[in-house]
Formats: structure tokens, C-alpha cells, sequence
């Protein structure tokens, strides 16, 4: 009876040993499998292209969210309708900063982007990207100035109608620019507030965004839909960092701009105080949401709701707006894709999606159809990185990465699995004694 038990508590060690020895080998085929299917992640860089690949959309099925076949838009879309006109009755005016950064050595073939017929270097390709933005202001805002603030030293080689180069004196450093750019967002409003006490000029509404940004819709109703207001911020589901600053409104009007400069004077001083040491691209955020969070009697909770909603903030009436309809960003975590809403109105192709937004304007300028090309940007997805499905095998193949360059860690593993399977067959032994 004794020798059968030992018996036992032997055999439990051979099962495990296969066990362990066996695992491993399971995950070497399934990441060559994943190396195979998934095109090659750990192959050299290759020179940047814009290779497109397509994928399911999210949102399939979902009636609230646009549906697709393939590029063409199967859901009705009011797009079309605003093509070539301008249903807000105020002036609507779109305010961007945007600074250049000259490399001192010569564009190498791998830092070129191609898309379409075209290749760029960085500084061609940021040139590009702010021509894209406005294209799209102008089909669907065509009333609307765009207005960019920049180094007095830039010399931009931009000629557009409609389009007004403003330089504002400042540190545009990369280090600095987001800071920079709450500087010269009061340092424009503080102009306008004095011709406007001049009657220098009209009522005109002011929306400040970021330059890789496709409006896709008319935003001078947000004036007229929303009347109360003095300045609007756009919100999504994220605890950390609840508000996008790619996207802030001003109301004209003298009260709204004195208003909105001193809350972004309110924001500044958060930053200098308390972010100054936070991500170069994180720090007017991050004030921004202190700011907002600071005022007694406001509710986080109702960032989680998809509802435009306002509150005070300050002397300010600030109207909340959601990023998915007004701040839409091609897939990413913080929770807030589920598809494109119907009603989306502002793409940003923040980050890596700049290529997608060059794109995205061949795509339109072939098809005069924004429809069509919102599932151009739903359904496809950049290479390195892209809609989940892809996302999820980039990161399993990332994993498999950090497995190779990590041995240690993955045999300490196995071993610690190996020790528990000894450890079962000695409680046994013990036990039989």
C-alpha cells in the first residue's frame, strides 16, 4: 500500500514534467504563427509608406453608429447637405498654432512618409498636414477664417485665401510649445478684446484646435444650439485625463472672450505651478482637468455620460462637449470607441494617425463624399497599430518580443511551475508518512 502511494505521488511529478516542458513549445508555435500571419513585426523598419490595411469596422450592427460595405456608407448622413455651405448664421473663425522644426542633416530615405504620389520629410509633411486642415475648414465652413499663430522667426509658405498668418512672440520649443500655445491663445484673445471695444471688426466666434484635425461637419452651431455658453471644452471617459485640449471654443462676444482668457489664464497658472514637469504633450491637460475638477460643486461622473452638458467653472459658463461626437479620434484606449457615431463632426488624427489624415483628404478629393470617407478612416488601419483586431496581435507579437529579450524572466517562470508540481509530490510523500 506504502510503495502504491509513493507510486502515486511519483506519477503527479511525471504529468506535471510534461506539462512544463510541453508549454513552451506550445508558445513557439503559436508566435511563429503570429509572425507569419501578422507580416513580419520583427523584420527591420521599413522606409514609412502608407500601407493601408483594411479591417472590420466597430460598430457593425450598432444603429446609433455609421455602417459601411467595404468605403461606401450604407447609414443616412447629413454630410453631404453642408458641402459648399454654411447654415450658422455667426462668423465662426478656427484658431491653430503651429511651429516648424528644421533638421540640420538631410532627409534620409527612411525618414520620408509617402502617401499617394507624394513623399514628405517632417517638415514637409507637417506643412501638408496643416494645408489638409484647412482644405476641409474650407469645404465644410467655407465662411470661416483659419488664423495660425506662430514664431515671428517662422517663415511659413502658406498662401491661401481666407487663411491669416499671426505671429505671436514666445518659446515655440518642442519642450515648450504646449505652454506656448495657452500663452498665445490669451495672447489673441487680449487683441481681439481690445478691437472689439474699438469696433474694429464683428462678432466673431473663435474655435481653437490642433492642426490635424478634419472637420467634418458645421461647428458654428455649437454658437447657436448652446447660447449660454462662453467657452466649450471637449470631454471623454478617462479618469486621468478627462479633457482634450485639441479643441477649445470662445464665444465672441467681449463677455465670452474676457471669460475665456481668464480661465485659460486659471489654466496657465495650474501648468507653470504644478504640471511643468509632466509630458511635454500631457501638461495642459492635466491642468485643464485640475482646473475644472478644482470648482466645489462639480460632478466626474458625468464625464462617463455621453451628454453635452454646462456648468461653472469660475466666472466661466463652460459647455462640456463629447469627444466622440466633437473630438472623434480614430481608435485608442480611453474607452470611447465603439464605432463612429453618426454625428461625429471633428476627426483627430492625433499621434500616429497623421498619415491616415493625408490620406483620408486623396480619398475625399477623389470622391467628393465624406461619408464615404468616414469609412475609409473607420475601416482602415495603419501598420503599426491600427483597430483591434490588429492592435491585439501587434501586442501579442510585442509580447512574444519582451519573451525573446527577457529569457530570464520566462525560464524563472517555467521553473516556479516546475517547483509546484515537486512541491505537490513531497506534501504527498510526507503525508503517506
Amino acid at each position: 500500500m506504502l510503495g502504491k502511494r509513493i507510486c502515486v505521488g511519483w506519477n503527479r511529478l511525471l504529468l506535471c514534467l510534461p506539462i512544463v516542458i510541453f508549454i513552451p513549445h506550445m508558445l513557439s508555435v503559436k508566435e511563429l504563427h503570429q509572425h507569419t500571419n501578422f507580416g513580419g513585426v520583427h523584420k527591420e523598419k521599413p522606409k514609412k509608406f502608407d500601407h493601408l490595411i483594411l479591417g472590420p469596422a466597430a460598430g457593425e450592427g450598432l444603429p446609433d453608429r455609421l455602417q459601411c460595405q467595404g468605403t461606401r456608407a450604407l447609414s443616412k448622413t447629413h454630410f453631404g447637405t453642408f458641402l459648399n455651405s454654411s447654415h450658422s448664421m455667426d462668423h465662426v473663425a478656427f484658431v491653430t498654432v503651429f511651429a516648424t522644426y528644421n533638421s540640420t542633416i538631410e532627409s534620409r530615405p527612411v525618414d520620408l512618409v509617402t502617401v499617394g504620389n507624394n513623399s514628405y520629410n517632417k517638415v514637409e509633411r507637417s506643412m501638408a498636414i496643416l494645408s489638409v486642415f484647412i482644405n476641409f475648414i474650407q469645404v465644410t465652413m467655407p465662411q470661416s477664417n483659419v488664423i495660425i499663430l506662430t514664431d515671428p522667426a517662422s517663415e511659413l509658405p502658406l498662401h491661401r485665401d481666407m487663411v491669416t498668418i499671426q505671429p505671436i512672440q514666445g518659446e515655440y520649443s518642442r519642450d515648450k510649445l504646449m505652454l506656448q500655445r495657452i500663452r498665445s491663445y490669451i495672447a489673441f484673445l487680449e487683441t481681439r478684446l481690445e478691437k472689439l471695444s474699438q469696433k474694429q471688426e464683428q462678432v466673431t466666434h473663435f474655435i481653437f484646435t490642433d492642426s490635424d484635425i478634419a472637420v467634418v461637419d458645421d461647428l458654428g452651431r455649437i454658437f447657436t444650439d448652446y447660447p449660454n455658453f462662453d467657452l466649450a471644452l471637449t470631454f471623454r471617459n478617462n479618469k486621468e485625463q478627462p479633457l482634450n485640449s485639441g479643441f477649445i471654443a470662445v464665444r465672441g462676444s467681449a463677455e465670452g472672450i474676457k471669460r475665456g482668457k481668464a480661465f485659460l489664464q486659471e489654466v496657465l497658472k495650474v501648468y507653470s505651478s504644478k504640471f511643468m514637469k509632466a509630458s511635454r504633450m500631457l501638461g495642459d491637460q492635466l491642468a485643464l482637468a485640475w482646473v475644472v475638477r478644482s470648482s466645489p460643486n462639480f460632478n466626474v461622473r458625468r464625464f462617463s455620460r455621453r451628454e453635452a452638458f454646462l456648468d461653472k467653472i469660475g466666472g466661466a459658463s463652460v459647455l462640456f462637449l463629447p469627444c466622440s461626437s466633437y473630438n472623434w479620434t480614430p481608435p485608442e484606449g480611453a474607452g470611447q470607441f465603439h464605432g463612429m457615431p453618426l454625428d461625429v463632426k471633428v476627426v483627430h488624427f492625433k499621434g500616429s494617425r497623421k498619415r491616415l489624415m493625408l490620406e483620408s483628404w486623396n480619398f475625399f478629393s477623389s470622391s467628393s463624399n465624406l461619408s464615404d470617407m468616414l469609412c475609409l478612416i473607420l475601416k482602415k488601419s495603419w501598420k503599426i497599430c491600427g483597430f483591434s483586431e490588429f492592435c491585439t496581435a501587434a501586442a501579442n507579437a510585442r509580447g512574444s518580443q519582451r519573451r525573446k529579450s527577457n529569457p530570464l524572466l520566462f525560464h524563472v517562470i517555467l521553473y516556479i511551475a516546475l517547483a509546484a508540481c515537486t512541491l505537490g509530490v513531497v506534501v504527498t510523500v510526507l503525508r503517506i508518512k
